[in-house]
């Protein structure tokens, strides 16, 4: 199992970021995926998550409304876009694989800051 985030980055408060998630080593269709993120100093906090079809798709309260998080099975790709970003959303974002046993990928940084 391999997951591999990219698309991270520094952006002005208000700005937007589309996080990528590549999967490979099982099959990704079969699995919800979630992303998650951790602030220094803080724990790691769940973010959203997205059913194994696409079609349900779940939210942390303070996100709802400015993040969308999406997946294309055909490319195995989760995705988190990221839209009017605070400087509180600063934090390394983690995809994982949802399951008896959570599989991470490395991290991206993602820094809010002007």
């Amino acid at each position: 199992v391999q997951l591999v985030e990219s698309g991270g980055g520094l952006v002005q408060p208000g700005g937007s970021l589309r996080l990528s998630c590549a999967a490979s080593g099982f099959t990704f269709s079969n699995y919800v995926m979630d992303w998650y993120r951790q602030a220094p100093g803080k724990e790691r906090e769940w973010v959203a998550g997205v059913s194994t079809g696409g079609g349900s798709t779940y939210y942390v309260d303070s996100v709802k409304g400015r993040f969308t998080i999406s997946r294309d099975n055909a490319k195995n790709t989760a995705y988190l876009q990221m839209n009017s970003l605070k400087p509180e959303d600063t934090a390394v974002y983690y995809c994982c694989r949802r399951g008896p046993v959570q599989y991470w990928g490395q991290g991206t940084q993602v820094t809010v800051s002007s």
